[in-house]
C-alpha cells in the first residue's frame, strides 16, 4: 500500500496520465474516513429553519444576529456522517408558539429601555424596530434623547412594542432637565410589563449603574427586568466577557446577556431569553378573551377600501425653537408624552406618537425646532435639523406653529424660517395648516389680539399667493384651548387633499367655466378636449388639449381658482398638467386633392402596387 502511494505521488509530480489508474488499483476507503462531498445546493441554502432575523434587513440567515459564521460550515460537517448515525442537535432553535403577527399592536408586550446616559439605548431601539428613527450620537457629557419615544419592535418571530428613554440619573437637581426626564420614564414604566436594563460593558460597571438598578427595584418592582451588556464585540478574549458578567450580577437582576447593538451580536441569545416570557404573558391575555384575528380591524380595513380619505393620517408639527410644538403635541394627546420647559431647543428627536380621533387614526410627529443653517449645528443639533425636513417629506399634513406673542411684537407674522417652511409644504404637495399658538397671553390687550387674527391670514395669503385659503387657527396650547378646533381643521384639509372628482363631474363643470372665461382673442382660444383627475394627495388633474395650443399661466391660474371655489378645495395645492391629443393623420374622403395615385399593401406577388381611382 505504502509503495502503490509513492508511485502515485511520483506520476502526480511528473504529470503522468497513469496517475488515474493507479487510483482504481487502491481499495476503496471506507464512508466514515472520506466522505463524498455535499451537493453544492445544499451547502449553500440559508439556514432557513431558524425563520427569523434581527437585524435592519430581512434576512434569514444568522448572520443578522452578529453570529458570523457560514452556513456551509455546518452543513458540511453534517453531511460528513451517515445518515444512519445523524444526532439532532443538542439545543435547537425555537420557534414562538404563538402568531405575534397577527395581535393589534396595543395588545403586545411592551418593553421599555433604561440604563444611564450614553449606553446604546437608542441604536438598540433602531435595531428592534429597524429603522434610523432616534438619534444616536457620542455624547458622554450630555443627553440626546430626552422624550420617550415608541415603536414596534421586531425580533424574529416576536413582535413586542418597545420605548426608549432618556438616561437616568438619580443625582439631578430638582427641576432640572434630567430630574424631568427622570419623572417622564417612571411615569411610562406604569403601562410596561418588561425592561431591558443597558449596561456599557466597556466601562466596567459604574456607580451610576448601581444607582439605576436601585431606582428600577423601588418604581419597577413589578416589571421583569433583563440586564444587557452592550457594546460587547471586541471584549470576547482573555475572559474579559466573562469577568464583566460577573461583574453584573451585582445589580441583583440574573444573569446578563451580551449584545452589540450595533454590530447585532447577542440577538439570538436575546430572543431565546425573551420568547418564553413573551408567550407566557400572550397565554395569559388569550385566556381572558383575546381574539388574535381582531376581527375589527379587519373591518375597518375593509371599510376603507376605496376612501383614501379614512387612511391614516400623518401630522407633523413643526415651527421654530420655542413656539409650543410639544405642548401641543401633549395637548392633543391628552398626555405628558414630550418634555417641556422654557428652555428653547428642548426637543431633539422628532416623537412619534398615534391617537385616535373621531374614530380615525392620527400619527402625529412632533419635530425640533426649525432653525436657520448657519453652520454652526454641530453634534446631534444638526441631526435634529436633518430629521425635521425628512419628517416634513413624509407628512401628510404640516401644521406649522407660531408665536402669537412674537407676532404681536414684530411687524410681521412670518420670518424666513417659517416662510421656507411653508413654502417647501406646498411645493411638496402637502396639506398645510397654520396654528397661531400663545393667544393666552395676549387675553389682557384685546387690541392686539384683534391685530393678530387680522394680520395672521393676510400675510399668509401674501407670502403663499400660489395656494389661496389656508386655514389659520388660534389655540393655546398650555391651556388646553383650542384642540378640538385644530384636529377638525387638520381633518378637513385631509378630506379636501385626498378628494376625487369623476370625469364627466368634471367636464360638465369645465364647459360652463370656459363659456364664462373671457378670452383676449377667440380666433387662439385653446380647445380643452376633456378634463379628468388622474390622482389625488393632492388632486392632480390632467387637460387634453387638441393641437400644439397650450394654456397660458393666466388660463392655468383661473382653472386652479375655479377648481377651489366651486368644489370647495381650497387651502391645499392643485397641480394641473396639461397634454396634447394631435390631430387625425388621415385626410377626409371629400377632399378632392387627395384624388392622385395612391400605393396600397396588395396580396401579389410583388411588395407594393399603384392604384389609380380614376380607372376603377
Amino acid at each position: 500500500m505504502a509503495a502503490a502511494v509513492a508511485v502515485l505521488r511520483a506520476a502526480l509530480r511528473r504529470g503522468r496520465p497513469a496517475a488515474a489508474s493507479l487510483l482504481h488499483r487502491l481499495p476503496n476507503p471506507s464512508a466514515r474516513s472520506l466522505p463524498p462531498p455535499p451537493p453544492l445546493g445544499r451547502a449553500l441554502r440559508p439556514l432557513s429553519r431558524l425563520g427569523f432575523s434581527a437585524g435592519f434587513g430581512h434576512s434569514s440567515s444568522t448572520e443578522d444576529f452578529g453570529f458570523g459564521y457560514s452556513p456551509a460550515t455546518e452543513d458540511s460537517a453534517a453531511a460528513a456522517k451517515p445518515k444512519t448515525k445523524t444526532k439532532a442537535r443538542k439545543h435547537p432553535m425555537k420557534q414562538s408558539r404563538f402568531d405575534f403577527t397577527k395581535v393589534d399592536a396595543a395588545l403586545l408586550p411592551t418593553v421599555i429601555l433604561v440604563g444611564r446616559p450614553n449606553v446604546g439605548k437608542s441604536a438598540l431601539f433602531n435595531r428592534f424596530i429597524r429603522r434610523r428613527e432616534a438619534l444616536v450620537y457620542n455624547t458622554p457629557g450630555d443627553h440626546v434623547t430626552r422624550d420617550i419615544r415608541e415603536g414596534v419592535a421586531k425580533l424574529g418571530d416576536l413582535r413586542f412594542r418597545v420605548l426608549d428613554s432618556a438616561g437616568l440619573e438619580t443625582a439631578a437637581t430638582s427641576g432640572s432637565i434630567l430630574a424631568r426626564t427622570a419623572d417622564m420614564t417612571g411615569n411610562v414604566l406604569a403601562r410596561s410589563q418588561f425592561a431591558i436594563f443597558l449596561i456599557d460593558v466597556r466601562d466596567g460597571l459604574q456607580p451610576l449603574d448601581l444607582e439605576v438598578g436601585q431606582w428600577l427595584r423601588k418604581h419597577a418592582s413589578g416589571i421583569h427586568t433583563l440586564v444587557a451588556m452592550n457594546k460587547s464585540e471586541s471584549l470576547d478574549e482573555h475572559g474579559f466577557l466573562t469577568a464583566a458578567a460577573g461583574e453584573a450580577h451585582k445589580l441583583g437582576f440574573g444573569d446578563p446577556v451580551a449584545i452589540s447593538a450595533e454590530t447585532g451580536l447577542g440577538m439570538a441569545e436575546l430572543y431565546e431569553i425573551l420568547r418564553p416570557l413573551f408567550e407566557e404573558y400572550m397565554f395569559q391575555l388569550r385566556n381572558n378573551d383575546l381574539n388574535q384575528d381582531d376581527p375589527i380591524s379587519e373591518v375597518e380595513t375593509e371599510a376603507h377600501d376605496g376612501d383614501e380619505s379614512k387612511l391614516p393620517l400623518q401630522l407633523a408639527i413643526v415651527g421654530r425653537p420655542n413656539v409650543g410644538k410639544s405642548t401641543l403635541l401633549n395637548t392633543l394627546l391628552q398626555e405628558q408624552r414630550v418634555l417641556v420647559g422654557p428652555e428653547a431647543g428642548l426637543t431633539r428627536d422628532s416623537i412619534r406618537a398615534q391617537f385616535q380621533f373621531d374614530s380615525r387614526t392620527v400619527y402625529l410627529v412632533d419635530t425640533a425646532g426649525w432653525m436657520e443653517r448657519s453652520g454652526k449645528e454641530k453634534g446631534p443639533a444638526s441631526l435634529s435639523v436633518v430629521q425635521s425636513r425628512k419628517n416634513l417629506m413624509r407628512a401628510h399634513i404640516v401644521a406649522l406653529v407660531l408665536d402669537a406673542e412674537k407676532i404681536a411684537k414684530s411687524k410681521s407674522s412670518m420670518n424666513h424660517p417659517e416662510i421656507v417652511i411653508a413654502r417647501q409644504a406646498i411645493e411638496e404637495g402637502r396639506g398645510l395648516v397654520v396654528i397661531v399658538n400663545k393667544m393666552d397671553l395676549l387675553r389682557d390687550n384685546q387690541t392686539l389680539f384683534n391685530k393678530v387674527m387680522d394680520a395672521v391670514p393676510r400675510e399668509i395669503q401674501t407670502v403663499i399667493p400660489q395656494v389661496t385659503g389656508i386655514p389659520a387657527v388660534f389655540v393655546s396650547a398650555l391651556e388646553g384651548r383650542g384642540r378640538i378646533a385644530v384636529m377638525r381643521q387638520v381633518i378637513d384639509t385631509y378630506e379636501k387633499w385626498c378628494l376625487r372628482l369623476s370625469t364627466s363631474r368634471l367636464n360638465r363643470w369645465l364647459r360652463k367655466v370656459m363659456s364664462r372665461h373671457s378670452w383676449k382673442d377667440s380666433a387662439t382660444q385653446p380647445k380643452v378636449k376633456y378634463f379628468t383627475q388622474v390622482k389625488a394627495r393632492p388632486p392632480t388633474f390632467v387637460a387634453f388639449m387638441s393641437g400644439k395650443t397650450q394654456l397660458s399661466d393666466t388660463d392655468t391660474r383661473f382653472l386652479t381658482k375655479s377648481l377651489k371655489e366651486d368644489f370647495d378645495i381650497g387651502g391645499i395645492p392643485i397641480r394641473i398638467i396639461q397634454r396634447s391629443v394631435p390631430r387625425k393623420a388621415y385626410a377626409k374622403r371629400n377632399n378632392t386633392r387627395n384624388t392622385g395615385p395612391r400605393v396600397v399593401r396588395m396580396k401579389t406577388d410583388k411588395r407594393t402596387a399603384v392604384s389609380d381611382p380614376a380607372l376603377s
